[in-house]
């Protein structure tokens, strides 16, 4: 490390939940973590237009920590900006990108046709942000690498993936850089996770990036979770209505799929029709069967609880589903109401007092999810106004994401205090209560970057 100067250029994922991005500059290699799409705040996704400000042709390597949108999503932009290196990342990591990259590309084209049929977009004529063939062409650079082993980049320089739990294939990363161990959070996990096993937990690190989503918010178990939403089941079918959950077609579908299926099964509920309509959701269930070694659900449990649901394919079928009013459970996505199928479903039941639209996960500043939960009572859905009436309720424990003293204890194994500390992927207040808690726990000084700042190391 003698007269070696690197600096870190925190373009997303600072000072606010989205868009992960961090480039570790060692000045003869430049190194990205994650390549994530900016959501929620308009001003915040107007930024996946512009090109970051740096040299995109210049980054030798991605390394992604896992699949979601917000790590993965800008990955074709990239390309398109010039980007010719590799993408490494575990198997289920780069099976994930493609169904998401591939998913968000379709949505895109077909938001984009659908604007400029009905006229509502402000741009004429109005693009997506990358299409199909993007995508193919970003496809070609993934890297497979097996987790817990340490992985030669390029003289001096190593990675390692670390199991993370939070969705199938996620990791922590350790970047060793000339003998100093760089550890990236990426999205940690829960430890009592119903489907996925506890994280792992780094036991070294001179220059710590760590996830703050929950920071200073606290999570009741998953199990406590399940009373609460049979309840709401109940309730709302009792009055004629039909339960919308929209939800993260990676691993949280999967686990509401996992929650009524049991329900179900132990008689709890009514016996009306459960929907699952995600083609990507459908992808990632096929997903479950080929990566034992990451999940704890059986073979014949995938099956079983599979059987009990309509699991959707098919545009014309969800247009035909979302005016049917019998009684019904329906998972969809997007989990914070940004795009998918779900906004097809409220454009005709948000009306309906009697339904109840549940969330299961963390809703971004800005997106539609965060503005109805704060008590909205319109909902702007292609362009179109909509009277927002549904019933609304929040169940946290079912986040995928670490709560605050999960979060701390995740770090508790690190031998050494790290020299810097980075707290991102967090809202303000989130941020700054981690920070708090680390400085009381480990004596620790932690730094809350800027989007776009850059720090030497």
């Amino acid at each position: 490390m003698e007269n070696k100067s690197i600096k870190i250029h925190f373009l997303g994922a600072a000072g606010t939940v989205t868009g992960s991005k961090y480039l570790v500059d060692t000045g003869d290699k430049k190194i990205l973590i994650d390549c994530g799409l900016f959501q929620g705040l308009k001003e915040l996704r107007l930024k996946n237009w512009e090109y970051p400000p740096v040299n995109v042709s210049d980054i030798d390597i991605v390394l992604l920590t896992h699949g979601h949108m917000d790590h993965t999503g800008y990955l074709p932009r990239l390309v398109k900006q010039g980007f010719n290196g590799p993408i490494y990342g575990t198997n289920p990591t780069l099976d994930i990108a493609k169904i998401i990259l591939n998913d968000s590309a379709k949505i895109q084209e077909q938001e984009a046709e659908r604007a400029n049929k009905e006229g509502y977009s402000k741009h004429s004529p109005a693009e997506p942000l990358y299409d199909l063939k993007d995508v193919e062409k970003t496809i070609p650079h993934f890297k497979s690498v097996p987790q817990s082993q340490w992985i030669p980049l390029f003289d001096g320089i190593r990675a390692r993936f670390q199991y993370n739990g939070h969705i199938l294939g996620a990791t922590f990363i350790e970047l060793d850089v000339y003998g100093k161990r760089f550890v990236f959070s990426g999205d940690i996990g829960r430890t009592n996770d119903l489907l996925l096993y506890s994280p792992l937990k780094p036991k070294k690190a001179d220059v710590l990036f760590i996830e703050s989503t929950y920071g200073g918010r606290f999570h009741q178990e998953e199990l406590e979770a399940i009373p609460q939403i049979e309840k709401l089941v109940n309730e709302t079918i009792k009055r004629g209505g039909s339960l919308f959950v929209p939800s993260f077609s990676v691993e949280r579908a999967q686990l509401m799929m996992f929650i009524f299926w049991k329900l179900l099964k132990e008689n709890k509920i009514p016996k009306v029709q459960m929907i699952m309509d995600s083609p990507m959701g459908a992808n990632v269930l096929e997903l479950f069967h080929r990566t034992k070694d990451w999940h704890k659900l059986e073979d014949n449990e995938c099956d079983e609880m599979c059987s009990h649901f309509t699991v959707v394919s098919s545009y014309q079928e969800t247009m035909e589903l979302r005016t049917d009013s019998k009684p019904k459970i329906v998972i969809a996505g997007s989990g914070m109401l940004t795009g998918g199928r779900m906004l097809n479903y409220l454009e005709t039941q948000a009306q309906n007092p009697d339904n109840t639209l549940l969330f299961v996960g963390y809703q971004a500043e800005g997106t539609r999810g965060r503005k109805l939960l704060e008590g909205e009572k319109e909902l702007k859905v292609y362009g179109k106004w909509v009277p927002f009436k549904m019933q609304v309720a929040e169940i946290e424990g079912l986040s995928a994401h670490a709560d605050h003293t999960e979060l701390m204890d995740w770090m508790s194994k690190i031998k050494n205090k790290p020299e810097r500390v980075f707290i991102v992927h967090g809202e303000k207040e989130g941020a700054e209560a981690l920070q708090k808690g680390i400085k009381e726990t480990y004596g620790w000084d932690a730094e809350i970057p800027q989007l776009y700042s850059v720090e030497e190391v």
